[in-house]
């Protein structure tokens, strides 16, 4: 099997409904029809006109679903599925389906055991004692807590790569099994609307990650971080990686620590990966080949795999300094910086080599006291005193989606500036930069940021320079289609 395919799961609340459903999906190989919430079901109906392969599933309250008849009805309604023609049906591995499964010689059976606390010791012994069964598919669903789950899980994809079987882990740090599902042996990954902790939608799937041309020979790229769901490298890179035609994908990583990722990416042949909050600063310590920038800013925010391991750039820098025109540079003598992690070092350096005299505020003095010192400036009361500054930036997340309503700086005290830089991109007019306008200052939103310092790292992957305008664009769409903002929020990827 060189590819997964892609099975749509759908819920309803009545028969009639769920067909609609049914009918509507589109981009998906097979169907994972949930008839557990339909409360007028007629399995007849669901099943016939389909047009596609589907997956009959009814889970009970106890395994995580929503049925709560009894477990004779229930087996009743999984035996007559089988009856009525469908493809699969899903069964609980303790669901007692014993006789089922044999009097089928386990055809058309997913065997399924669900995990929603965490990866459970006994992994390999589950699996095999599953496959002990017979049944056709073995389907293994746990909560992935840090990236060392999802490699147990790739792991024991390699070591049945000649079985069929799902495997998934839920959760934010086990998305990497949805979207690479090809990678990690499955013979199919789930898509929906949220139905599952960590589920993509079908759309988002197919389009944004260009989920049907991923094949084991494709080139796996990613963005670092915790927390990571919202990113906006995603449909950035994976736009360019279209646009050129490259047999490429970028997805997010989530982690626990810097070694918890690289155990992940070592396993998953990661060749190039942008990094973002909590990492930029510890990962340094991992990287063989540093460049002179990145060790001045003590950060890095690209990472690129070459022959002699891990090489680390810095693209924040010259990403912040894109949006300011020669306009904006002559009035940013006093420069004042909110924060002092990973992007508030690339800043402050920044803003030096310009010649403003720097002063960094954060809530705690001794990371306030180490940026400034990496650039000889000021460490400043937070929040800064109005009149103390001519540009102010906010390198913080305070202010993104979906605490919008916050603010780093309090009401009234934007007064006597020149220019406030938000590096929030999401979203796009944060109450921080509407307050600044209203005190009189120019704006700057931080979408310019992300999709410049994006550009290079590209350039840096690939050898090829897409358009910022592109970035943008990819950025702008995919705030549209989540709901989260009309167009921006911060530069943490």
């Amino acid at each position: 099997m060189d590819s997964s395919q892609l099975c749509a799961t759908i819920t309803a609340d009545s028969t009639a409904e769920l067909r609609i459903q049914r009918d509507a999906v589109k981009d998906a190989d097979l169907l994972e029809l949930r008839v557990d919430t339909v409360h007028d079901l007629d399995l007849a109906g669901v099943l016939t006109g389909r047009t596609r392969p589907v997956i009959v599933t009814c889970r009970p309250v106890w395994e995580g679903g929503r049925f709560t008849g009894s477990e004779e009805e229930r087996h009743r309604i999984l035996h007559e599925a089988l009856d009525l023609g469908a493809e699969w049906v899903d069964l609980e591995w303790r669901g007692g389906f014993e006789k089922l499964i044999k009097e089928r010689d386990g055809r058309n059976i997913v065997l399924s055991s669900h995990d929603f606390d965490s990866t459970p010791m006994d992994l390999d012994e589950r699996y095999n004692a599953m496959r002990g069964t017979g049944a056709e598919v073995v389907k293994l669903a746990v909560r992935s807590r840090c990236a060392s789950d999802v490699v147990r899980l790739f792991q024991l994809g390699r070591a049945k790569r000649s079985d069929r079987f799902v495997l998934i882990g839920m959760g934010p740090a086990g998305v990497v099994t949805r979207l690479l599902s090809t990678r990690f042996g499955s013979c199919w990954t789930y898509a929906g609307d949220g139905i599952a902790p960590g589920q993509v939608a079908v759309a988002e799937m197919v389009r944004q990650y260009r989920f049907k041309d991923i094949s084991s020979s494709t080139s796996i790229y990613g963005v670092a971080g915790a927390p990571i769901g919202h990113s906006l490298s995603p449909p950035m890179h994976n736009a360019a990686f279209s646009m050129d035609g490259l047999d490429a994908v970028y997805v997010p990583f989530e982690a626990t620590s810097v070694s918890d990722l690289m155990g992940l990416t070592d396993s998953l042949g990661v060749i190039g990966l942008s990094v973002t909050a909590p990492f930029k600063e510890s990962m340094l310590r991992y990287l063989g080949d540093i460049d002179h920038l990145s060790r001045q800013v003590g950060a890095v925010n690209t990472l690129r795999l070459g022959q002699d391991g891990w090489a680390g750039r810095n693209t924040d820098v010259s990403g912040f300094l894109a949006p300011l025109n020669p306009s904006i540079r002559t009035r940013m003598n006093r420069a004042t910086v909110l924060g002092a992690g990973g992007a508030a070092r690339a800043v402050a350096v920044a803003l030096s080599s310009r010649g403003s005299a720097v002063t960094v505020c954060a809530r705690r003095p001794d990371r306030a006291m180490a940026v400034a010192g990496l650039v000889g400036g000021n460490v400043g009361t937070l929040p800064p005193k109005p009149g103390s500054w001519d540009l102010l930036v906010n390198t913080t997340p305070v202010g993104t989606f979906p605490e919008s309503d916050r603010s780093p700086m309090p009401t009234g005290t934007l007064t006597g500036g020149s220019i406030v830089y938000d590096l929030v991109y999401n979203p796009d007019r944060t109450r921080l930069l509407r307050e600044a306008e209203a005190s009189g200052c120019e704006t700057i939103g931080g979408l310019d940021m992300l999709a410049a310092q994006a550009v290079k790292q590209y350039e840096w992957w690939v050898g090829s320079s897409p358009s910022v305008e592109l970035f943008r664009e990819a950025a702008q769409t995919a705030l549209r289609e989540r709901g989260e903002g009309e167009v921006d929020g911060p530069n943490f990827f």
